[in-house]
């Protein structure tokens, strides 16, 4: 692992020093600290590291000095970001956004009630200006323009786990497919746990390392997974309606929304969870990354299971042609 104080003193000279420096709790694929850093003339920065976990899967073009691009382009566009201040392969080093990030704290927290009611127009309107983002702003990788529902089942059938209620899921959605939208930038993992908050709203999108080009859909399908509600009845992240976010959507830019077309992505990204809930359990089971987090995701996945079969069930998927 790279030692945050070796970066420290790379970027901002050998006489800066880290008056504080704290692991933050969470992210099973990333580390990131909490620095306090005073420079040689005095000068205080608040920042936050973010590197690579050891045995974390990496690919060409997705590294951090690649998110770092992505968030420096976001910011172009009107996203709120925190401000790059250096990067490279293995880490980011960035302001320090002040506010919360933990969904219970967001959607319980007297600090926050005002708020939760504008989250979900918020969250349309940052979404909005995402998929206004210049194409090139995605590193090309591997996968690039693979078909996402192919991928998912590739990565099922990779992992060797015979999980039913999937490959069900997998086949409703093959036949079901809606029709497919103009391709933009995809933040990939746009939810309630990725958003810094504060008494106002929204102040930061954060995690952007699994951005893509694709269908915008996908992000707000996302969103509404129940797995990002935490308990909460709402379906936008656990503080909003599908209106509020589809209408602050449309009117900030973005394409218009099918109903129908939604519940397609929403029902997708529970069975994408479900299977990344595997993926991050045999990363410990099978040496990649010993972590108590990581075992404890593999409890997740039967919940993911019911979720699909009560959608699957209460809501049938409308027949489109692809």
């Amino acid at each position: 692992m790279t030692d945050p104080r070796t970066i420290t003193r790379e970027v901002f000279g050998a006489g800066a020093a880290i008056g504080s420096c704290a692991r933050l709790p969470g992210g099973a694929s990333r580390e990131t600290w909490a620095l306090d850093v005073v420079t040689q003339d005095g000068g205080r920065h608040e920042l936050i590291l973010r590197l690579d976990s050891p045995g974390a899967p990496t690919e060409a073009g997705s590294g951090l000095a690649a998110e770092a691009g992505l968030m420096r382009a976001a910011a172009g566009a009107g996203v709120p970001v925190p401000r790059i201040i250096a990067c490279g392969e293995s880490y980011i080093l960035m302001t320090r956004v002040p506010g919360e990030t933990i969904p219970r704290k967001i959607l319980r927290d007297d600090a926050y009630a005002a708020a939760r009611p504008r989250l979900a127009r918020q969250c349309g309107q940052a979404l909005a200006a995402i998929h206004r983002m210049p194409l090139s702003a995605v590193p090309v990788t591997e996968d690039q323009g693979q078909d996402p529902l192919l991928r998912w089942r590739d990565v099922l059938d990779q992992l060797g786990e015979p999980h039913p209620v999937f490959e069900l899921a997998l086949r409703q959605l093959a036949a079901t497919r809606p029709r497919s939208r103009r391709p933009t930038v995809v933040h990939g993992d746009f939810r309630n746990g990725n958003l810094i908050v504060g008494p106002e709203g929204i102040r930061a999108v954060l995690d952007w390392e699994l951005a893509h080009t694709g269908d915008p859909l996908e992000d707000l399908g996302w969103l509404c997974v129940k797995a990002w509600r935490f308990g909460s009845e709402l379906p936008v992240g656990g503080f909003g309606d599908y209106s509020d976010l589809i209408h602050a959507y449309e009117e900030a830019g973005g394409q218009a929304v099918d109903r129908d077309a939604l519940r397609w992505w929403e029902t997708f990204g529970v069975l994408k969870w479900g299977i990344i809930c595997v993926m991050q359990t045999m990363r410990h089971l099978r040496g990649g990354a010993r972590s108590v987090e990581l075992a404890a995701i593999g409890r997740r996945v039967c919940e993911n299971e019911w979720d699909l079969l009560r959608l699957l069930r209460e809501n049938p998927l409308p027949g489109r042609p692809s």
